[in-house]
């Protein structure tokens, strides 16, 4: 089980860890917080579902959101960049994307971003998946679980 590696992996190193989840809608946080040890290195998170929560919660330019659409790798860098800062972790992903039933802001569904902020440095991962929603979301936990295993 990844998230029984990815707890070890963290805990380890000293890391602490934080998400914020769109689309995931707290699956990714559920996941980390179903084993035993979580609260060693898991600090929190947000789930900013609605737009302007992306902007009112994580700080997020609302000229960004207007330029680029929520479901997007430079809305998923700021989410990942600004939760790590405000939740003061050494480690944040974050999730955003479209998991169905319709096309969102011109993006087809499965289209998907999630975000990996360091100290040092942020990555943005942008798939195209295929399934029904909860297929979507959960692949999506499942590769930012294999990515942080890959820091």
């Amino acid at each position: 089980m990844k998230v029984k590696e990815v707890n070890s992996y963290l805990r380890e190193r000293g890391l602490t860890l934080g998400s914020v989840e769109s689309f995931t809608g707290g699956l990714f946080a559920q996941q980390i917080t179903s084993v035993s040890g979580a609260s060693k290195f898991y600090k929190g998170g947000y789930i900013t579902y609605a737009t302007e929560e992306k902007v009112n919660l994580l700080l997020i330019p609302q000229s960004e959101v207007n330029k680029y659409g929520v479901v997007s790798k430079e809305i998923a860098y700021h989410m990942a960049n600004n939760a790590r800062q405000l939740l003061k972790v050494d480690v944040c992903v974050s999730f955003t994307g479209n998991a169905g039933p319709d096309a969102m802001e011109g993006k087809p569904v499965g289209e998907v971003h999630i975000g990996i902020a360091t100290k040092e440095s942020a990555q943005v991962y942008s798939l195209l998946l295929k399934g029904n929603r909860n297929e979507i979301q959960e692949q999506a936990v499942e590769f930012a679980l294999e990515k942080l295993l890959k820091m």
